[in-house]
């Protein structure tokens, strides 16, 4: 009898067990989280085996206790993208952007065939789009930008008929757009394909996208052959992005793609027509489409002109009246001509030496010298049809101020330097800017300063200081960026003259700096038009964000300043000149008056090979980064005093390892707290050298850079 009381009670016990057990989606999930090496902000702390189902954790929605979203964006998570979110049958949304998730899309996930929304823009997911994503008929949402993704988009995706929002942007895709795209998608509202390796033909039946808002950008890809005419049925407020492809042909004009700027089509040297100023030759693709030009009277042949009376036009003679009335016209058509040019001599070429009356740094060009605007060949035909003269240009659809609001707000002296001087500007909604003058000259080179900086303008990454506007003017050329508060790099690291306290950087924040500043040169080499290259990296041009974050500063500043008529090495010492910006730099606070040390040790970043070749390299980046990471483990500037003589940080570096030095005799003192974390130095030092390797095809990659430092830094998990 006991043991039969036992045996009722352990199976009492059992069956409690059994109520309480997590269900099948709680261990899917669960099994998500083993995949996830770190959870810095502890997001999925509350993730355990010992409820009785996930509904409560965070990040998870439920319904009727079944999984129906999963939603931890910005999290820093990092880790294997893993298939287990595949298992979550009634899953709808997934939201797992800014985070640090690595490897493929699994073919798993997509047998969440009730998926609408596909959120995983800023990852690092790589490999292609597995052709199952054609199953996903619900989905609506699919936003994949911002990753490494290559390959091409699967032909089934065109099954997604009811897609709202396909943002591929920013990743690696190549091929062409499948077909059928245009006729698919009919319910898409937002389309982004830019910045990747797309190919081919932009569809012909990409007019059907009528639902479409906002940009359409087709930009910086490889799309080829003529620009479809069906592009121009879209919405009439729709803006079509096709710069920077192999476009060639007349452009369409028909409602969507007339009365665009030249800025919509710029990069493609193929294409012709209005509003471009390269005409198209009659054997141009389209160039005798009625969709490329209007009709004129003149087109019509003499021959086929008559008279009223309906004989022949040819030798008609013109009556006496007739001539008189020609000439009387001739007469006054001169006399009003005469009229408008006195006109425009008294309106435009009687500006006096006035001062600006908010006593700015930045005068309005045009009042300081007696010009005339009117004729002045060299300056008014290289201005843009579309851009005026005197005015601030955005490069932005943010930007919500004008030039009278920037010339009207407070502004402090950040810094001098070689190309020209950089204001902290407070307009007075309490935004703040970074304003950079770039002098004056270059009158004659508008329109290559203008395609140089609105490519400059399209650059958008975490890690990369954004430039918002510009203004361009006769006297005055202007950059205006996002305004970064914890200054550079070379102050966190070395201090600067006048500083009252100096908090050092930890090694957490030293590696936080590294990583950023490496994925932001990943941007500019692999995902920026032209793959570009930054070709003057140095710690004075990485900026610190409000949570340290690294951006990188003063991108292709060399040669706007060059275009703008200034030369950086003449400029190296050059004053203010106009007594306004004297009164400005004497009068108003300032946060940074004095030139960057680093300004005199710029050379000591250059690559060796950059004295030699002319035309800058990627691995010229590679070696400028190198050296900062030897700046940031040592506390060294990039040149070091060894008793009477010198050498620069690498050939110190050198030494110490020839020598067997210990790490301590390299090892910023600052870091000495640090010293648990000597493998995670070693590793970061192997780098480094790596980097600075005098043979650049001996350099790694930034992209291998990049991953080699996010695996150094996963490891101490």
């Amino acid at each position: 009898m006991l043991a039969f009381i036992c045996w009722v009670a352990f199976l009492c016990n059992f069956n409690i067990q059994l109520s309480h057990a997590l269900s099948g989606e709680g261990y899917a999930l669960l099994s998500f989280k083993q995949s996830i090496a770190e959870d810095p902000e502890g997001s999925l702390m509350n993730w355990n085996s010992s409820d009785e189902n996930p509904c409560s954790w965070n990040g998870i929605t439920c319904k009727e206790e079944r999984v129906i979203s999963v939603s931890i964006p910005k999290k820093k998570l990092y880790g294997f993208f893993s298939s287990a979110l595949g298992s979550l049958s009634d899953l709808r949304h997934v939201n797992l952007r800014n985070n640090r998730f690595y490897g493929s899309l699994p073919r798993e996930l997509l047998e969440a065939k009730g998926l609408q929304s596909l959120v995983l823009y800023g990852n690092s997911l790589s490999g292609s789009l597995p052709f199952e994503i054609g199953k996903l008929k619900y989905l609506q949402t699919l936003d994949l930008s911002q990753n490494f993704l290559n390959g091409s988009i699967p032909a089934s995706i065109i099954q997604c008929k009811r897609l709202r929002t396909l943002d591929l942007s920013q990743n690696n895709l190549t091929g062409a757009l499948p077909d059928g795209f245009g006729t698919s998608f009919v319910s898409l509202e937002k389309l982004d394909l830019s910045f990747n390796k797309f190919n081919g033909s932009i569809p012909s039946d990409i007019g059907n996208l009528s639902n479409l808002q906002g940009t359409v950008d087709f930009s910086h890809n490889l799309f080829s052959g003529s620009i479809p005419a069906s592009l121009g049925n879209l919405p009439e407020k729709v803006y079509i992005d096709l710069t920077y492809n192999n476009l060639s042909g007349a452009i369409p004009q028909n409602v969507a793609l007339l009365n665009r700027g030249p800025t919509a089509f710029i990069g493609n040297p193929g294409l012709c027509g209005p509003p471009l100023k390269n005409p198209c030759s009659p054997d141009s693709p389209g160039a005798s489409s009625p969709s490329s030009y209007p009709f004129f009277p003149s087109n019509s042949t003499p021959e086929s002109s008559v008279d009223n009376g309906g004989s022949s036009g040819k030798g008609r003679a013109l009556s006496r009246s007739s001539v008189v009335a020609i000439v009387i016209c001739d007469i006054i058509g001169i006399c009003l001509v005469g009229l408008l040019c006195s006109y425009c001599y008294s309106k435009f070429c009687a500006y006096s030496n006035d001062k600006d009356e908010n006593g700015y740094g930045f005068e309005k060009a045009g009042k300081r010298k007696k010009e005339c605007l009117c004729f002045r060949k060299d300056e008014s035909e290289t201005l843009s049809e579309n851009v005026e003269q005197y005015d601030l240009v955005p490069l932005d659809t943010q930007v919500a101020f004008d030039l009278d609001e920037l010339l009207k707000a407070s502004a402090f002296v950040l810094g001098k330097s070689g190309i020209g001087i950089v204001y902290k500007v407070v307009l007075e909604d309490g935004l703040t800017l970074a304003v950079r003058r770039l002098g004056e000259g270059g009158s004659q080179r508008f329109k290559e300063f203008q395609t140089e900086v609105e490519a400059i303008g399209k650059l958008r990454h975490p890690n990369i200081v954004t430039l918002r506007a510009y203004y361009w003017s006769v006297d005055e050329k202007l950059l205006i960026y996002d305004y970064i508060p914890n200054g550079s790099l070379a102050s966190a690291l070395h201090g600067r003259p006048g500083m009252v306290s100096f908090t050092p950087l930890s090694w957490s924040i030293r590696l936080k700096i590294m990583k950023g500043t490496a994925k932001g040169l990943v941007y500019l080499h692999e995902f920026s038009p032209k793959k570009y290259v930054h070709g003057d990296l140095k710690p004075s041009n990485i900026l610190l964000g409000q949570d340290m974050e690294p951006h990188i500063s003063d991108f292709g500043l060399g040669r706007l300043a060059n275009i703008a008529g200034g030369s950086p090495t003449l400029q190296s010492n050059r004053m203010p000149q106009d007594k306004q910006q004297e009164k400005l730099s004497k009068s108003a606070p300032s946060e940074v008056t004095t030139i960057s040390s680093s300004t005199n040790l710029g050379s000591y970043y250059q690559a060796p090979e950059a004295l030699k070749v002319v035309k800058p390299s990627q691995k010229w980046d590679v070696y400028s980064y190198g050296v900062i990471l030897l700046e940031m483990i040592t506390g060294r500037l990039p040149v070091v005093h060894v008793g009477p003589s010198e050498m620069d940080l690498v050939q110190w570096i050198q030494l110490c390892i020839e020598e067997k030095k210990p790490l301590s005799d390299v090892l910023d003192p600052f870091l000495v707290p640090d010293t648990d974390k000597e493998e995670e130095i070693i590793a970061v030092l192997k780098i480094a050298m790596a980097c600075v390797h005098s043979t650049p095809e001996r350099r790694p990659t930034m992209r291998h850079v990049s991953d080699t430092l996010d695996r150094v830094i996963s490891s101490r998990d």
